[in-house]
Formats: structure tokens, sequence, C-alpha cells
């Protein structure tokens, strides 16, 4: 492939310019058009629940990169440009006002959109979502000390916000519609660790909670449950997860499942267009045949390195290991891996010194760690899943013993 062709990118957030410092990175030499409908460069939006709204960042702060480095980098940023369609055979994307920006390859970095709640009273004021800066902008503006924030949806998003509000002085009760906290993402051991600990800090939790309507009159003043429970509120956050940003995909032919198709390479169904980041439903090599839809930093980052290297004609990058994070309080959560057919669970440590970790295995194959103010057992299940070693289970177990002592040498 040739360094010197023109590579756009479609979408300016973590990923977007994540491909951009891979392209430089990786040897290509020619244009680069990076593409945002949002105002500004790209950002870091994990510190948007955190940082941002109690105020230890700014939007300045968040920056990924200085306006100079793009400058330095030859690289054209036009924010604020809404693509409105890709044009696959004349290789160009369209934008809104209607002019057209040629390609020899597309990256398609839009990312994805919050779930929205089909329900009465949806479209009252003081409803918000997070998924960006101006929602996070919306939502500082609304945390005001001795208001009362009802958050509909027990996931990641919705107990980071609910930690640093209770930390801005807000009274937050959570509604968690699954009989537990983060059902579809997170062991039940970790679950109850973070049911027990925002309990601790003056969060109320309604698990069981279902959604029936908001009330109010202009704006929302109270969370309506199907059992008809009401919910007083003067702020509402909405954290029922997102769906992926694939409409511009879609309306070209792309091959598309809960996102946009593509191979290891990042490449979709059309070799000159790419997708990374949130918007991709990509294979996960470490774990066979296993596709997935990842929504993280470190996907974003590995994404853009394997397009990258597509693109200028060098060696993809050898199958990784997903991980994640997340910090509440003074906690701070650190997954490795997927628990792709796991079948038994492994606690090391003791939750209730708010130091541990749940391992989950496949026979003697560990598959994730979720580790809880524990980075070594961290870095030891991401070597475990990594190496597809055995480990004992007893050794896992006993904190007597190093994590890494856990592994068996091969027969």
């Amino acid at each position: 492939m040739s360094t010197e062709s023109t590579v756009v990118i479609v979408g300016a957030g973590h990923a977007g310019g994540a491909a951009c410092a891979q392209l430089r990175e990786q040897g290509h030499r020619g244009p680069i058009v990076l593409l945002g409908d949002e105002p500004g460069l790209p950002y870091h939006r994990p510190p948007l629940s955190k940082a941002f709204l109690k105020g230890e960042a700014d939007q300045d702060s968040l920056l990924l990169r200085p306006a100079s480095w793009y400058e330095e980098q030859d690289i054209t940023v036009r924010s604020g440009r809404k693509v409105y369609a890709i044009e696959r055979d004349a290789r160009q994307v369209v934008l809104a006002e209607g002019s057209r920006v040629p390609y020899d390859y597309l990256i398609l970095a839009t990312g994805a959109s919050a779930r929205r709640l089909a329900v009465r009273g949806a479209q009252l004021d003081n409803i918000l979502s997070l998924r960006d800066a101006g929602d996070a902008a919306r939502l500082k503006a609304a945390l005001q000390p001795g208001r009362r924030l009802a958050i509909v949806g027990g996931g990641y998003i919705g107990l980071e916000v609910a930690a640093s509000a209770r930390a801005l002085g807000l009274d937050v009760t959570v509604l968690e519609r699954e009989e537990r906290l983060l059902a579809r993402v997170a062991s039940a051991p970790l679950a109850a660790f973070f049911a027990q600990r925002h309990a601790s800090h003056g969060v109320t939790i309604l698990r069981g909670a279902r959604l029936s309507h908001f009330e109010g009159e202009g704006a929302v003043e109270a969370v309506v449950v199907e059992d008809g429970s009401r919910i007083a509120c003067d702020v509402a956050l909405v954290g029922v997860g997102a769906q992926p940003r694939d409409e511009l995909a879609r309306a070209c032919g792309l091959e598309c499942g809960n996102g946009v198709v593509v191979d290891e390479h990042a490449r979709t169904s059309d070799p000159r267009i790419f997708a990374i980041g949130d918007v991709s439903w990509r294979p996960m090599g470490v774990y066979g045949s296993h596709q997935c839809r990842l929504e993280s930093v470190p996907n974003a980052n590995e994404q853009a390195r394997q397009a990258a290297c597509a693109i200028a004609g060098n060696t993809c990058p050898a199958c990784e290991v997903p991980w994640f994070w997340s910090e509440q309080y003074d906690i701070r959560l650190q997954i490795a891996g997927l628990p792709c057919g796991a079948d038994r669970q492994v606690v090391r440590g003791m939750p209730e010194l708010g130091k541990f970790a749940v391992y989950h295995l496949n026979g003697e194959q560990v598959m994730a760690v979720e580790a809880v103010n524990s980075p070594l057992d961290f870095i030891a299940g991401k070597q475990f899943i990594a190496s597809g070693v055995a480990v004992c289970r007893t050794k896992l177990g006993d904190t007597a013993c190093k994590a890494k002592e856990a592994a068996l040498a091969p027969a």
C-alpha cells in the first residue's frame, strides 16, 4: 500500500485521534484529514464522569494532543463538520453542507451514542445522558450541592457519576432494573462489593426497579417505577448503555452487525474502508473465533494501530488482551479479558478489605480477571490470558502465594 495515499478519518474522538498518531508512527506520509462533528480537538473521555464533573479537570486539560501537534504532523482537522454520506464508488465522503472530501482510505471512528428511553416524560429538562464533552458540561452545571440526582441504570457510567455526585454533595439514588448492579458486565462478587461501597457513601440503590416514566412540569421532578414508587429528583441521568453510530456504514452497504463488521486488521467489507473503536464489531483473536463490540480506550488505541499498520503496509500487531478500568471513590478497578466460556470463579483476597480479584476460568485456563485495588492480579491475569497457560486454582485463591506462582508448568 502507498504511504502517500490520502486517509480520511470520520470521527474525532479518541479512536480518530489515535488513528492520526498511529498513521504517522507507522510511516504514512500522505495527507490525513480528520472530520469531527463535535467542536474542538480529540480529547480523553473517561475523565468526563469523574475528574471533569468534580472540577478537577477542564476541557483544555482533556485534549489528547495540542493543536500545534496536528500542525506539526501536517494533519488537517475539520471540526464541527458532520458527514452526510459515503460514496464508495467515487471514494469520497459528503459533508452535510454538500461539499465532498476524497479519500484513498477511509477510517470510520464514529463511536456510539447513548441509548434513549421511549417513555413518557423523557423530553423533560434536566434528563441527561453522558457520552461527550457537551453532555458532561450540561451534567456538571446541573450537579449542584443539595440537589437530588436519580440515575437510571446501574452500569459503570452510572456508578462513576454517582460517586462524583456524592463528592459534590448531592443526594443520589440509583435505579437498576436487574436484581443486581453491573448485571451484564461484572461478576456477582464484584457487583456486591460496589453495592456495599456505594451504600456506605450514602447512595440509595434500588434493585429490580423497572422505569415506568418521568414526571414534571417543564423539568423533571420525579422518576416513577413500574410498581408505583416515586423517586423525587431535580436531575436524572439515563445510563442504560450505548448503540454504535453505524448509520453511515449501513447506508453505503457495508456489512454490519452490532456495529460495523471488521477483520483483525480493522478492515470492513470494503477493503478501502476501516472501522475502529466503539462502532466496530471485531474479532478477538485471543479467544479464537469470538467477536464483540468493545467500548474502551485501549480498544480504540489497538484498532487504530491495526488500521494504520494495514494502510501503511506494515505487519499487523499480535492479538491483544482487552482491558478496561473504572474509578469510584478510592477504588480502582482493572479488568483484563472477557469471561468467554468461563465456568467457574476464584476469588482471591478479601472484598471486605477493599483489595481482591475475581478470576474467571474455563477449566484451568484464565479467561478474565476483575482486580480491585490489586494491580498485581491485573498484570498476572493479563499474562495468564495472553499465554493460555493452565493455572492451579488452589494457589490462585491463596494470597500466601503470589498470583503468578499459580501457573502450571507445561506437561
